[in-house]
């Protein structure tokens, strides 16, 4: 199992945790709209780490935006498994053709 494999299932345990006891269980219990922000700030803090250049930064923002997406998914009922089954069945399709497919 892979770092990432645990903190999708560490995710997943946390959704109906105690939101007192849990930064994840406090997140979910926001909704998914609140899930989303929170990854879009994520996502623009990592964005002006890639700019700057800074890689320990960028690293540790990365990571962030990660957890952040995960916890997305999870507010919406998908998975790592889900979003790795449509990785998997994009494998070996160019991404001009798979972007052109999806219209």
């Amino acid at each position: 199992m892979t770092a990432l494999d645990r903190l999708a299932a560490t995710i997943a345990a946390r959704k109906g945790a105690d939101p007192d006891t849990s930064w994840t269980a406090k997140l979910l219990a926001k909704g998914p709209e609140k899930c989303a922000e929170k990854f879009g700030e994520e996502a623009v803090e990592a964005i002006i780490e890639a700019v700057k250049g800074d890689r320990a930064k960028l690293t540790a923002e990365a990571a962030d935006v990660v957890y952040h997406l995960l916890v997305m998914l999870a507010a919406r009922d998908l998975t790592l498994a889900d979003v790795l089954a449509e990785l998997e069945r994009r494998e070996g399709t160019s991404g001009i053709a798979e972007k052109a497919a999806r219209g």
